[in-house]
């Protein structure tokens, strides 16, 4: 049993999409599809750059979810048949809902465009910020959080693995935190170059605007589950995958849970579209099931042979 998954941000890179561009019909095609509906040339972005100007939340976003789907569909797999599941991470939910079938390509880079927009303007530059616990669980990174709050907000963004946790907040509590991560049981604390602290209470405002813009978007069944950042569990009602994707904004991304209860339910094979960022962590949480990332034609090819 399988269930193909989906990148979120920071596996954004100059040159993306371009040899699959140059090599697949599909691929192009969707390109266009996603630039038109932006009003933008981000798949000329996408290929050369400026690395600042892809960097910036607004483009990683839709550029991110156009090259995974551009993969999956150069792929030409059915989905339904080939999937028991499909789940993102933060961003990459809307990739997953895409490939799907939930949004039209054209929606998923519009609502991801605004998502990106919204989130930077949440809070201004410089006020916030996130950091990677390593060597650290959930309840560490909560312990850190805790102790580091102070009286401002510092929350636990991503549960990404056994070994990697993400916290986020105002820039104080997440500077005191890099202070006392060691202390209480995380091996180290880095920093991370994100320009907005994501998931987390400061990210109100953009979940407010995402709650609009989702009012008014047309959500279909996906074809097979997704399973939720939010609640680590499969949905597949439009309204409450609806409701859950305005709650991803301010809340955890619960990818350590997620993954282990699609490897309970029986998936032994995951797939990632796009990126090679999942798959470690995959390999952390289920050891004992199998990872293809699928990024070059070659990928394409040998995935193809493989289903």
């Amino acid at each position: 049993m399988r269930a193909f998954i989906f990148p979120g941000q920071g596996s954004q890179s100059v040159g993306m999409g371009k040899a699959l561009a140059e090599s697949s019909r599909v691929a192009r095609e969707l390109f266009e599809e996603v630039d038109e509906a932006l009003g933008q040339n981000l798949a000329r972005l996408m290929a050369e750059g400026p690395s600042d100007e892809l960097t910036l939340t607004e483009n990683a976003q839709p550029a991110i979810m156009a090259n995974a789907l551009a993969t999956l569909r150069t792929a030409g797999i059915d989905l339904a048949s080939k999937a028991a599941f499909v789940a993102g991470h933060s961003l990459g939910e809307y990739t997953a809902l895409a490939a799907a079938g939930s949004f039209d390509a054209a929606t998923t880079a519009r609502l991801l465009k605004l998502r990106g927009q919204a989130m930077q303007r949440a809070v201004p530059v410089g006020q916030g910020a996130m950091a990677a616990l390593l060597g650290a669980s959930v309840e560490i990174a909560r312990a850190v959080a805790e102790a580091a709050a102070q009286g401002e907000v510092c929350t636990v963004a991503n549960d990404n693995d056994p070994t990697q946790v993400v916290i986020s907040g105002s820039k104080g509590a997440i500077e005191r935190a890099l202070e006392i991560a060691k202390e209480k049981g995380a091996k180290r604390a880095v920093l991370l170059p994100v320009s907005a602290p994501f998931h987390s209470p400061l990210m109100e405002p953009a979940a407010r605007a995402m709650e609009q813009a989702l009012a008014d978007a047309r959500i279909a069944a996906p074809a097979v589950p997704l399973y939720a950042n939010v609640t680590a569990a499969p949905a597949s009602d439009p309204d409450e995958i609806r409701r859950l994707l305005v709650e991803q904004v301010t809340a955890m991304v619960r990818w350590r849970e997620s993954v282990a209860a699609m490897a309970e339910a029986g998936v032994t094979h995951f797939v990632e579209f796009g990126g090679k960022v999942l798959a470690p962590m995959v390999k952390r949480i289920a050891p004992d099931c199998a990872v293809t990332s699928v990024v070059t034609m070659d990928d394409i090819e040998a995935l193809v042979k493989e289903v």
